[in-house]
C-alpha cells in the first residue's frame, strides 16, 4: 500500500510539468482508464498460486494504478484552476467534498460486495464503475490545452522555482503533515482502540468520522478562502484544530485523562475539521501565490501547482503509516502522537511567524491574480484607440482587422 503513494509523490510532478503540452482531457481520460483497468485486475490477486506471485502483481498492479491516479487527480485540480480561476478554493472543496463522501461509501459499499461475492466483485465493480466514466470524460469533457505554447514551454523549469518561495514551502510543510497524521491514524488508530472492545461495525465507523467531517467542512473553508479570509491564516489555523484533535486521541501521556470511546470521537471529529482548512486552503494559497511571485497564469501553472500539491500530499499519506508503525512499536501510541503534534506545532509557529513579518496575504486577496485579463483587455483598448489616433485611411483594412480582434476578446 506504501508503494502506491510514493508512486504518486514521484510521478504527480511529471504531470504537471507537461500539463499543457499533452492536454487535461488526454491525461485525465488516460488516468481514468488505468486505474479502472487495475483494480479490475487487483480483484484476480487471489488467484495466484504462490506467494512471489501473489506479490509481485501486487505490487506491479498498485505501482501502474498509481500512476494512473497522479494522472486524473493532476488534471482534475488544473481544470479546476482554469475553469473556476476566481473560486478556486470553492470549486477544490467542492471536489474534496466528494473525496471525503468516497472515503465514507467505498469501506461501505466495499464490505457489502465482498459479503454478498467475494474477494473479486468490490473490484471489479469499482473497475466498471471507473471505467464508464472514462469513457463519459472522453466524450463530455472539454479539450483544452492540448497544445503547448510558447510561453508555457519556457516555463518548464520552474517547479524548483516555486518551491524556492518561503510562502510555497510553509504551505507544503503543512500539507505534509495533515497528510502524515492521516497516514499514521490509518497505520495505528485501531491498535489503539482495540482495549475498548469495539466491533468491526463500530471500529469501521471510527475510521469514517474524519472524512465526513472532512466532507462536511470543506466547502466552507473554500468559500472563506475565496472571499473572506487569506489562505495562510485558514491553514494555521487548520494546523492548530490538528494538535488540538491528537492532544485528545491518545490522550496525550502528560494529560490526566484516560481513553475513552466519546473522547476518541470528538478527536477524530476535530480532526477532520482541521483536515479540511489546511487541504482546501494550500491549495488555493500555493495557486496563488505562485502567479503573484510572476508566474503565467496559464495552464502550465495551474499544473505546476497540481502536481506539487498531488506530490506533496502522496509524501505524507507514505510516511505516515510508515513511521507511525514503527514509533507505535516502541513508544506506544500516545506517545507518538506527541511527534505528530510537535510536527504540527513546528509547522503553526512557522507560520505565525511568516504572517507577522511578511503579511497575511491581504494585498493578494484584494488584487485578484486572475485580473491579469482584465488588465490585458484595458490594454488593447488603449493600444487600438491610439492606433485610430494616429493611422491614416490606407491603414483602414488593418484597424478593421485589430477592431475584430478586439469585439473577439
Amino acid at each position: 500500500f506504501g508503494s502506491f503513494d510514493l508512486t504518486v509523490f514521484l510521478v504527480s510532478p511529471i504531470y504537471g510539468k507537461f500539463m499543457n503540452k499533452w492536454g487535461t482531457k488526454f491525461i485525465n481520460n488516460a488516468g481514468i482508464f488505468t486505474v479502472s483497468i487495475m483494480c479490475i485486475l487487483f480483484g484476480f490477486l487471489d488467484h495466484m498460486d504462490t506467494t512471489s506471485l501473489f506479490i509481485g502483481f501486487s505490487f506491479a498492479i498498485r505501482i501502474v494504478e498509481a500512476m494512473g491516479n497522479a494522472a486524473f487527480v493532476t488534471s482534475a485540480f488544473s481544470i479546476i484552476a482554469k475553469e473556476f480561476p476566481k473560486n478556486v478554493g470553492a470549486a477544490f472543496a467542492t471536489m474534496e467534498t466528494f473525496f471525503g463522501l468516497g472515503l465514507i461509501v467505498g469501506p461501505t459499499v466495499g464490505g457489502a460486495l465482498y459479503e454478498l461475492g467475494g474477494y473479486t466483485l468490490p473490484f471489479v465493480s469499482l473497475g466498471s464503475v471507473l471505467l464508464g466514466a472514462a469513457i463519459m470524460t472522453s466524450c463530455l469533457l472539454p479539450s483544452t490545452g492540448a497544445d503547448a505554447t510558447p510561453e508555457s514551454l519556457d516555463s518548464r523549469g520552474q517547479f524548483s522555482t516555486a518551491l524556492r518561495i518561503p510562502s510555497i514551502i510553509l504551505m507544503c510543510l503543512a500539507l505534509l503533515s495533515s497528510s502524515i497524521s492521516i497516514g499514521f491514524l490509518q497505520a495505528t488508530l485501531e491498535p489503539h482502540l482495540r482495549p475498548l472492545n469495539l466491533s468491526p461495525f463500530k471500529l469501521g465507523l471510527m475510521f469514517v468520522l474524519s472524512g465526513l467531517m472532512y466532507a462536511l467542512t470543506t466547502p466552507c473553508w473554500g468559500s472563506l478562502c475565496d472571499k473572506l479570509v487569506p489562505p495562510g491564516i485558514i491553514t494555521t489555523l487548520g494546523t492548530v484544530v490538528v494538535i488540538i484533535a491528537f492532544i485528545l486521541v491518545g490522550p496525550m501521556p502528560f494529560i490526566p485523562l484516560e481513553t475513552t470511546l466519546p473522547l476518541c470521537i470528538g478527536s477524530l471529529i476535530v480532526h477532520g475539521v482541521g483536515l479540511g482548512a489546511v487541504f482546501v486552503s494550500t491549495f488555493s494559497g500555493c495557486h496563488r501565490e505562485v502567479i503573484a511571485n510572476g508566474f503565467h497564469d496559464d495552464l502550465h501553472t495551474y499544473g505546476l501547482v497540481s502536481g506539487i500539491w498531488t506530490s506533496t500530499f502522496a509524501l505524507g499519506c507514505f510516511i505516515g503509516p510508515s513511521v507511525g508503525g514503527v514509533l507505535l512499536d516502541l513508544v506506544g501510541f500516545k506517545w507518538a502522537s506527541v511527534f505528530v503534534a510537535a510536527l504540527h506545532a513546528l509547522v503553526a509557529l512557522s507560520l505565525g511567524i511568516f504572517i507577522c513579518f511578511k503579511g497575511s496575504g491581504n494585498e493578494v486577496l484584494r488584487t485578484n491574480v486572475h485580473d491579469s485579463l482584465s488588465q490585458a483587455r484595458d490594454e488593447l483598448h488603449g493600444l487600438l484607440s491610439h492606433v485610430d489616433g494616429e493611422c491614416d485611411s490606407t491603414y483602414g483594412s488593418a484597424r478593421s482587422s485589430q477592431k475584430n480582434l478586439l469585439s473577439i476578446s
